[in-house]
């Protein structure tokens, strides 16, 4: 009976090694997971709706909420007709993901990614591509034609996003060189950030552009995205750990702590310079710290975060404030700015900062491990020049395929709410 007892015992044993380890459902991931995807979707159509349309200009303003909204719908069923096995199919030589799951083929209600469904996994992975091609129009709005927007975004997506998230996430060669990017820096935001500032010289400046003044439509529309948006980030950050466990944490924790300490900065900054602590400025502090602490969210402990929060905040505004005046760019809402730039700094940040104690084997150059900074480095500069090169051939097949980008002169001059879409933001009547 004994003997029997031992043999049970290393069978136990040998079925709990990894080598016999099969994914599991947990209830309490999968709870969490849903939540953050929600979470994240609401980011889209509601918080980047709200803070760019509240900056765009009065006559502008439902364009910029229909190209926000657009951007999500267009996401969601490009991710799942071929974008989901683009970025996370079978890898092709670490460059793109094959066509195993084309049209969701071959997942279903049974099959698990990790300890949470595949279907949770690819609606959450959805609303990050929704979020990212969303950012790019921030840089050219009051002035691209509609219908250009729309095959831009389906190109985009496609050719740009789903290639960078394999990289990254699905198996690519930056993961398989140890490149850190927890939730979005390279994916996101130096991938939007760097295709809006293309987009945007491309374009051209808008009709006035340094001659008269562009006053947003509304700073409380802007202000009230900006809260949604730092809510929907917990789901985007500490979502991006696929559990509910103490690293989820410490990732909604440092975001933050980040976005905090980037909207003190910034407006701190902005009131030495001009001496007004203006709403717009605090606002944009805190999407320059969310965007900064997205790589890093699950890699760092909180000084760091307050570091890199610092640091978004002191460099959002001067990149907003300082070099797009000096260069003399038209990023009508900054996204190239706020979210390349910040983007650039928050993954070289993980390679100063990432610390073992959050996630083991995730160690920076303060902790020991030089070759991190290195990694990042590479990272960047493989993002920044493969949009840069992509956008600019979508670029071309848009206008090839639409006629030209920008819209006609005079529905710029009125206004593209009317002018394209028959309908006005603000109706105001008089007494």
């Amino acid at each position: 009976m004994k003997l029997k007892s031992i043999w049970l015992a290393l069978l136990l044993g040998m079925i709990a090694t990894p080598a016999f380890a099969e994914d599991v459902l947990d209830t309490g991931n999968t709870a969490w997971m849903i939540v953050s995807t929600a979470l994240v979707m609401m980011m889209t159509p509601a918080g980047l709706a709200l803070f760019y349309g509240g900056m765009s200009r009065y006559k502008n303003l439902l364009n910029t909420l229909a190209m926000t909204f657009v951007s999500y719908c267009l996401a969601s069923v490009i991710w799942m007709m071929w974008g989901y096995t683009l970025a996370f199919g079978s890898s092709q030589g670490g460059i793109i993901g094959g066509l195993d799951h084309f049209f969701m083929n071959g997942i279903g209600v049974g099959s698990l990614s990790g300890s949470i469904p595949t279907y949770v996994f690819a609606l959450f992975q959805m609303t990050f591509a929704g979020i990212t091609v969303a950012l790019v129009l921030g840089s050219i709005v009051d002035r691209m034609k509609f219908s250009s927007w729309i095959v831009f975004t389906i190109l985009w997506i496609t050719f740009i996003y789903c290639p960078i998230a394999h990289w990254v996430w699905g198996g690519g060669w930056m993961g398989a060189m140890g490149a850190l990017d927890f939730a979005g820096g390279n994916v996101v935001h130096i991938n939007a950030g760097v295709a809006g500032l293309v987009l945007s010289l491309v374009l051209g400046k808008r009709i006035g552009y340094g001659k008269e003044a562009m006053f947003p439509s509304s700073i409380a529309l802007t202000a009230l995205g900006a809260a949604l948006l730092w809510f929907g980030w917990f789901g985007f950050n500490a979502g991006s750990q696929l559990a509910a466990d103490g690293v989820a944490a410490s990732a909604f924790m440092v975001t933050n702590t980040s976005a905090a300490t980037a909207a003190l900065v910034w407006m701190f900054c902005e009131w030495a310079v001009t001496g007004k602590p203006t709403v717009l400025g605090i606002a944009s502090g805190v999407v320059a710290g969310l965007v900064a602490i997205t790589p890093a969210a699950g890699f760092v402990n909180l000084p760091a975060a307050l570091i890199i929060g610092l640091g978004s905040g002191a460099l959002g505004y001067f990149s907003v404030a300082v070099l797009k005046q000096k260069i003399g760019y038209d990023d009508s809402l900054d996204a190239f700015g706020v979210h390349g730039m910040c983007g650039i700094w928050g993954a070289l940040a993980t390679g100063l900062f990432a610390n073992p104690a959050i996630t083991e084997g995730a160690a920076g150059l303060f902790y020991g491990n030089p070759g991190q900074l290195w990694i990042q480095i590479v990272s960047i500069v493989a993002t920044a020049a493969f949009t840069a090169v992509g956008t600019l051939i979508v670029i071309a097949v848009t206008k090839a395929l639409t006629g030209g980008l920008r819209v006609e002169r005079d529905n710029e001059i009125q206004g593209l709410d009317n002018a394209l879409h028959g309908e006005r933001g603000f109706e105001i009547a008089e007494i």
